[in-house]
């Protein structure tokens, strides 16, 4: 459960885009859209070993 203290005279849209904020730094809804579906931990290691050779090819490339 969030906890967001509202100051005085605070605005309700600034206390809002505060908790979506925070909503999104806790992982809630990503964690809820990968457990939809059950990956094979197979898959799940491919598809990081690929992630991690494309984030390695953006930062090769950069250095050029």
């Amino acid at each position: 459960m969030l906890i967001i203290p509202i100051k005085e005279g605070e605005n309700i849209d600034r206390a809002l885009k505060r908790y979506k904020r925070k909503f999104d730094r806790t992982g809630t809804m990503r964690k809820l859209r990968s457990r939809q579906q059950f990956t094979k931990p197979s898959v799940a290691k491919r598809a990081q070993i690929q992630k991690a050779q494309y984030v390695q090819h953006l930062r090769d490339q950069e250095e050029v």
